[in-house]
């Protein structure tokens, strides 16, 4: 049975011989905090893939703080952890998924399926008793991934400013109502919006205890929040590309695929002082 949005800790320790597990743990402040955690203790044969540099590209101080990386270097560097087209792909971390969608997103953007998010993450698995490990995963044979047209959609700016006029697509942005809302910014130079998005954090998509809500719930929300528009009028953000795709993710396993991602997000429309920017409520 492929996994294609989310994968309990049961259903992973049953399969987990056949699958590529990686370790997406990371910290936005704090870049090293992810490869010590790894270093400490990690689900056993997983590997680490870096938010800053495994899983984006170069920076140009325009493009984002973590822009798309190239298309083939993330299918060879996936091959080389021994990925291929047949096999399961499974992304953890320990903050409800958080960073885990990003490499799910990127997964699915190379045209693999079978790639799924570990649901609850890392302290689902050790509250189910399974093991961890410092040791490093062993050798493996590099994988075999075909290229492939993608599974999802994205859009650049200039789609995004164009939608701020027409508003036939909606927007949605994924950070914290008060980053939303222009009150604080921690991460960026310029806070506050894009003009007319909505706001949808993406801890809204979980359980208390880190999980995602059961997908009936996921899809009521979604439901109304869409007000109506087809799942693929929508356009996900975030600050810069990440936890997007944490509602896309959250939409696609409630059964409403097909929206797509900004990639560049708030911090790359933030860097061109002519994009206009709100501040306050929904506008």
């Amino acid at each position: 049975m492929s996994h294609t949005t989310l994968i309990g800790a049961d259903e992973l320790a049953a399969i987990i011989d056949d699958c590529v597990v990686v370790d997406c743990r990371h910290d936005l402040m704090d870049p090293t905090v992810g490869p010590a955690a790894y270093a400490e203790a990690h689900i056993p044969r997983a590997w680490f893939m870096h938010q800053d540099t495994d899983l984006a590209g170069p920076k140009s101080g325009r493009n984002g703080r973590h822009p798309l990386p190239d298309r083939e270097a993330m299918r060879r560097r996936l091959e080389a952890i021994g990925l291929s087209d047949d096999r399961q792909l499974v992304a953890y971390d320990a903050q409800g998924g958080m960073f885990a969608v990003r490499l799910w997103w990127l997964a699915r953007w190379l045209g693999h399926r079978s790639v799924a998010v570990l649901d609850g993450g890392l302290p689902a698995w050790t509250k189910a008793g399974y093991p961890v490990t410092a040791e490093p995963p062993p050798a493996v044979q590099a994988g075999r991934l075909s290229e492939r047209p993608s599974l999802v959609d994205s859009v650049d700016a200039d789609a995004v400013l164009a939608n701020i006029s027409s508003r036939r697509r909606l927007l949605v942005d994924a950070r914290a109502p008060e980053r939303y809302r222009g009150e604080t910014e921690p991460l960026d130079p310029v806070a506050g919006h894009i003009p007319g998005a909505a706001n949808r954090p993406f801890q809204q998509n979980l359980r208390p205890d880190g999980r995602f809500k059961p997908a009936e719930v996921l899809r009521a929300e979604f439901d109304a929040l869409l007000g109506g528009r087809a799942p693929t009028d929508t356009i996900h953000h975030c600050g810069s590309g990440v936890t997007g795709c944490h509602n896309i993710l959250a939409m696609e396993h409630a059964g409403l695929p097909g929206a797509a991602l900004y990639p560049g997000s708030w911090s790359e429309w933030c860097a061109d002082p002519a994009r206009p920017v709100a501040t306050g409520a929904e506008s």
